[in-house]
């Protein structure tokens, strides 16, 4: 190919030029500008720039695009990124209208009659701005203007409803567009679940991020809540004229390139119908699965090594405990992923089942047609496995049989919702389970808490008062090495003072005075002191370390634990 001279650069494209990128526009079905600039053979810097000489207009660079500051009061951002051009205010407060097509005359008619101010029009490579607006998009609502009292800043399985900042803003209902607009946030903003309540004065949207519910915004009156859930309920294939009973159900959508779950919970109330939508971004986990371990979700050193030590045992119980939203399913998975070296056969029974790992047999729970915990794990005992994991224990029955499981040569782990490693026990002894079979088949207890983590953008050192101190249980006069910290909420952690979470763990290994006392009934005061001098840090204790290092609020550790 010819390498154009630095003359040839500076100098305009010609008549004939431009023709000819016409005519293969018109033969081949491309736009002038793409023909002219394949034709030309120019880094898109220096295309831009001639192009610019041959217009008669100045040039704006890829860095002054980001440098400048973008008018969207006056050219909405759906508008610009459905016309390719963008209303920015310049180093001096100027506006510039950076375009990239200046053969496309239909477009700049139609910016010369959208746009009243005062504006100068400034070319830019069309890649450029694309990029610009790609950027501008991760940062932008798609619910701004469709909530006016908001207070919150593979291939593609065919009909599924595409999920993107250019659909949410076209579509012409307002409550389509304000349906979509909430999952589009929610996706981007990472939430787990959202919800949308019906209350005396319309609808409330909450995002659960980090585990806590956090308010996005409202729309007023109960005609929009019912049409907002009502829409849900169409996406979801539900009855819409069933108000009085509970409903679920599940839908998909496509964005970002793959497909996005959404389970639905439909409950009646005293003002309408509330909704609450589980996120299930099946990529997204299968992305997390690949490197999941128990370093990246944040347990402690001594912590993991205790863990693991359990995960490896020839046979017996490892039990994982906490509430709902803890992790406990995610640290079995860190556990699986692992020790699975291709040598033990693997199967787990899960409701549902929420990561898919290699090599494991995973089977989920389908109670309708009879496929429930305890019957399922009796025919994975018949599968010749050597690991096992049940997702939850919920009954006597599935209780029993994962303890005879553990006690005839498998390794079993398992779940219990319990508030701590010792209230186990009581669980286990309600559903009736043997004493003495327990304390035999049980190797270990994990109890968990996800505990969210100061934002690194806007912490800053604080100091408690007395008062504050005491009531978290602290003595004033030993916390001198502490070094406190606090969020004051900016936009990269969306004013909550917290991003991210991490793992806190209170694991009780069994030895054989615990397991005596267990059979023995002991009350659990005395299993706490022994457990102590075995080595057991409790949850508050490993909570407070975290305070100690500034890596979360005293604030957070009130919430997550409960004060000693």
């Amino acid at each position: 190919m010819k390498i154009p001279s630095d003359n040839e650069i500076l100098t305009p494209f010609s008549a004939a030029e431009i023709d000819s990128a016409r005519e293969i526009s018109r033969s081949r079905s491309v736009s002038v500008i793409a023909a002219l600039e394949e034709a030309a053979g120019l880094p898109p810097n220096l295309f831009a720039a001639r192009l610019a000489k041959t217009v008669h207009y100045p040039v704006a660079s890829i860095q002054e695009l980001h440098r400048w500051q973008g008018a969207f009061d006056l050219l909405p951002f759906a508008e610009a990124l459905r016309m390719q051009m963008v209303l920015l205010r310049d180093d001096e407060g100027a506006l510039r209208l950076v375009f990239g097509d200046p053969f496309n005359t239909d477009r700049l008619a139609w910016a010369e009659n959208r746009v009243e101010a005062l504006f100068t029009w400034t070319l830019a490579h069309h890649a450029d701005i694309a990029a610009y607006l790609s950027r501008q998009e991760e940062s932008l609502s798609a619910m701004a203007g469709l909530l006016p009292s908001s207070i919150g800043s593979g291939s593609i399985e065919a009909g599924l409803e595409d999920l993107s900042f250019q659909s949410v803003t076209e579509d012409a209902s307002h409550v389509v567009r304000l349906v979509r607009s909430t999952l589009y946030d929610a996706l981007k903003t990472g939430a787990s679940d959202i919800h949308l309540e019906t209350g005396p004065n319309g609808l409330a949207i909450k995002y659960r991020i980090d585990g806590v519910l956090v308010p996005i915004g409202s729309a007023g009156g109960l005609e929009v809540a019912e049409q907002v859930i009502s829409r849900v309920k169409v996406m979801a294939e539900l009855d819409i004229a069933e108000r009085r009973v509970p409903q679920d159900g599940r839908f998909k959508v496509s964005a970002r390139q793959r497909e996005i779950d959404f389970r639905v919970s439909i409950m009646p109330s005293i003002f309408g119908e509330d909704a609450v939508l589980r996120i299930l971004d099946k990529q997204r986990l299968a992305d997390e699965v690949r490197g999941l371990t128990l370093d990246s979700l944040g347990f402690g050193a001594e912590d993991r090594t205790i863990i693991r030590k359990l995960a490896n045992e020839p046979y017996g119980m490892l039990l994982v405990t906490g509430p709902t939203g803890s992790g406990k399913t995610t640290s079995l998975y860190a556990v699986i992923s692992e020790t699975n070296h291709g040598r033990d056969k693997v199967i787990t029974i899960e409701d549902p089942v929420e990561y898919q790992l290699t090599g494991v047999l995973q089977i989920p729970v389908n109670e309708k047609k009879g496929l429930t915990f305890a019957r399922g794990l009796r025919s994975i005992l018949r599968h010749d496995p050597d690991r096992v994991m049940v997702g939850e224990i919920r009954d006597s029955e599935t209780a029993q049989i994962a303890v005879q499981a553990a006690l005839t040569g498998h390794l079993v782990f398992t779940t219990v919702h319990a508030n701590n490693v010792f209230d186990v026990l009581g669980r286990f002894t309600h559903m009736e389970v043997d004493p003495y079979s327990f304390a035999a088949a049980l190797n270990g207890i994990v109890a968990q808490r996800l505990v969210r983590l100061n934002c690194p953008h806007c912490s800053a050192p604080v100091q408690p008062t007395a008062v504050q101190l005491r009531e978290s249980g602290l003595e004033p006069e030993r916390v001198s090495d502490f070094v406190f910290r606090a969020g004051s909420g900016c936009g990269q952690c969306r004013g909550t003072g917290y991003r991210g979470r991490t793992a806190i763990a209170e694991i009780m290994v069994l030895n054989d005075e615990l397991r005596e006392m267990i059979v023995a009934r002991e009350p659990i005061r005395a299993l706490k002191e022994v457990a102590r001098r075995g080595g057991t840090r409790f949850l508050r204790d490993a909570a407070i370390a975290l305070v100690r290092e500034g890596r979360t609020s005293l604030e957070e550790v009130n919430r997550v634990t409960f004060v000693a």
